[in-house]
């Protein structure tokens, strides 16, 4: 099990769609997947589960990943969700 605590940078943008963007990146592994905040953990490939979330910039995550691409699952969100907003249009 990959674990990583993170300060969220992206902004959640109306024409950034950044959960649209992040549940796309988690689709892209085998590991399963899931980001935290709080008392709160969703599938991160569950979009209706990331909307529940409400991730904002400034606010700390945990992305938690299980399996064989586990490692590289969690670095590429971390990049992700710690570029700022220019960088993910």
């Amino acid at each position: 099990m990959m674990q990583k605590t993170v300060m969220m940078a992206v902004h959640n943008d109306p024409k950034i769609r950044p959960t649209a963007m992040l549940v796309q990146i988690a689709c892209r592994y085998n590991s399963e997947i899931y980001i935290g905040t709080g008392s709160s953990k969703v599938n991160a490939k569950s979009i209706m589960g990331m909307m529940t979330l409400g991730l904002d910039a400034g606010k700390e995550i945990e992305i938690m990943a299980d399996g064989t691409d586990a490692a590289l699952a969690v670095a590429e969100l971390e990049r992700f969700l710690t570029s700022n907003s220019e960088g993910i249009r």
